[in-house]
């Protein structure tokens, strides 16, 4: 039986969710959002945009009143995820694909996966185990976002650099729904591509993310000027590391020093990361699916992160200050 996407909703219309929904909207998929304040009352207004295009969707803040959805993607800042999670219910049946378009570790992170740590929960992601509860692991794939996109305004996405969809189950099957999703982001315009081990995906975007997004809402500096000081960039290259020797003990081993890194991160010129834009617009900071969990991860499996740990300790007090965190 063939797989069809055509109802597609959007749960976090920002940057990286507004520029995936305008996209599938283009590609002729029925694209509801579930949204509130400014943006639910822009979309409703005046659709999506994406750059000089926009693009009519069905907006509303009642998951019930979008329905039974084919396609859910999530896109909401982690520590928006708990909220949103308990709101989807009516959106989900047992078989709508929920993507889960986030940065850092996710939730599901050893579901089908992690050898001796398969099924742990994340105390640092879902302490309580309520995301888990509301979203079965059945109905979940993976995805890794490499790409920049902002907001200029409600329902308003400006798209800079990037195009990369990376999807995958969590055990690593390459699944017919797979194929399937990877078929419809392609026809949207995404360079979309299906992995045989989506955790590997996870795991090396977040070795050269989880630095450079707190150092930069500390200082309020751009990456190259993050990796231009000799001093932070010897720092960074420290805390991965440590994150690189966690890696190699769950099975996810990176084969790559930091400055081989460093010099694809460097590539891409100046930019703000996406924390140094939540802290710009006083959103809460990512600080738990990003570095928190890392200090966790090491803790299970016993590798000592004392870099890590004033990378924490450090961009964790500063969020607490601008009550960010």
């Amino acid at each position: 039986m063939a797989i069809h996407f055509s109802n597609v909703c959007i749960v976090g219309a920002g940057a990286i969710g507004g520029w995936m929904g305008a996209r599938l909207a283009k590609a002729a998929c029925n694209v509801s959002v579930l949204a509130r304040g400014a943006t639910l009352t822009a979309l409703q207004q005046g659709g999506l945009r994406l750059g000089t295009e926009q693009f009519p969707v069905i907006a509303s803040n009642s998951a019930a009143e979008l329905g039974l959805q084919d396609l859910v993607v999530i896109a909401v800042k982690a520590p928006a995820l708990q909220v949103a999670a308990q709101q989807i219910g009516p959106l989900i049946g047992p078989d709508t694909v929920v993507l889960t378009a986030m940065n850092g570790v996710p939730w599901w992170f050893f579901q089908g996966f992690g050898g001796a740590l398969a099924g742990t929960r994340l105390g640092s992601i879902d302490a309580s185990g309520a995301i888990s509860n509301a979203i079965a692991g059945a109905n979940v794939m993976g995805c890794v976002v490499h790409a920049s996109c902002s907001v200029d305004a409600p329902g308003a996405i400006r798209h800079h650099f990037g195009n990369g969809l990376i999807i995958g189950e969590p055990d690593g099957r390459i699944s017919d729904r797979a194929a399937a999703l990877a078929e419809l982001l392609v026809r949207a315009g995404f360079a979309a591509t299906v992995s045989p081990q989506i955790q590997k995906d996870i795991w090396y975007k977040l070795w050269g993310n989880m630095t450079v997004n707190p150092i930069s809402a500390l200082t309020g500096a751009t990456t190259d000027l993050i990796l231009g000081d000799e001093l932070v960039r010897d720092f960074v290259s420290s805390v991965m590391l440590e994150a690189k020797e966690i890696g190699a003990r769950i099975g996810l081993p990176i084969d790559q020093q930091p400055s081989d890194r460093h010099q694809v991160t460097l590539k891409l010129g100046a930019f703000k990361t996406s924390m140094l834009q939540d802290v710009e617009a006083g959103r809460a900071l990512e600080l738990d699916a990003l570095v928190t969990v890392v200090t966790e991860l090491g803790q299970l499996t016993g590798v000592q992160t004392p870099f890590t740990d004033a990378l924490l300790g450090l961009s964790r007090l500063q969020a607490r200050i601008r009550g960010l965190y």
